[in-house]
């Protein structure tokens, strides 16, 4: 998977199509990801201490990483990745323009 936390992406498909996001965190086992404002779900929550407030809270579900893809800002799209080696080092590029994301 080459979505990471905090990259910027783009939703490709869904409800929210067309939405850019920063990745608020990755499951590579369920090959799923959670982005910020997409894919708002209500949790219906407890109270759980004295005082404390239940209710229903919206929060972030999680989507399908096929579904999202990385968000180039000099292309302004959804782009593939290329893996380039730089001092030895694996960097993830833009495979339109070479630019490093």
């Amino acid at each position: 998977m080459n979505i990471r936390r905090d990259d910027t992406v783009i939703v490709l498909s869904g409800d929210d199509k067309g939405v850019k996001g920063k990745v608020i965190a990755v499951s590579p086992k369920e090959d799923k990801v959670i982005v910020e404002k997409v894919n708002m779900i209500h949790k219906h929550v407890k109270p759980r201490k004295q005082g404390e407030a239940g209710g229903i809270v919206d929060a972030e579900g999680a989507i399908y990483a096929s579904k999202v893809a990385l968000y180039c800002s000099k292309c302004d799209k959804g782009v593939r990745v290329k893996m380039k080696n730089v001092d030895g080092k694996k960097v993830r590029v833009c495979a339109n323009c070479g630019q490093e994301l």
